[in-house]
């Protein structure tokens, strides 16, 4: 199963409540999507909570959704994340140890 970085929980813990206190949103999440493609690709949104068939990865008060196709394509890989100096966010995927 997927598994975050000490900085991708933090991260996207501090964007779930971000969005559960501007929209008053308590069951937000992070939701990854599989894409279609020859290579694998995925985008990222928020959500307001899971689809029926999603995956929820919880760790450390951080919520990942995770649609089929992400959930297979991810189950080996460790969510890291980092914020820039303007303040934008990039995730970046590795194999677990």
């Amino acid at each position: 199963m997927l598994t975050l970085t000490e900085n991708a929980s933090t991260i996207v813990k501090d964007l779930n409540d971000q969005i559960a206190t501007d929209q008053g949103l308590p069951d937000a999440g992070l939701r990854i999507s599989g894409e279609d493609g020859p290579e694998p690709s995925f985008a990222v949104s928020a959500a307001q909570e899971p689809a029926a068939t999603d995956l929820v990865v919880e760790q450390d008060g951080a919520r990942v959704f995770l649609d089929e196709t992400a959930r297979v394509e991810l189950d080996d890989k460790v969510l890291d994340a980092s914020v820039d100096e303007a303040g934008n966010v990039a995730f970046a995927l590795g194999l677990q140890g």
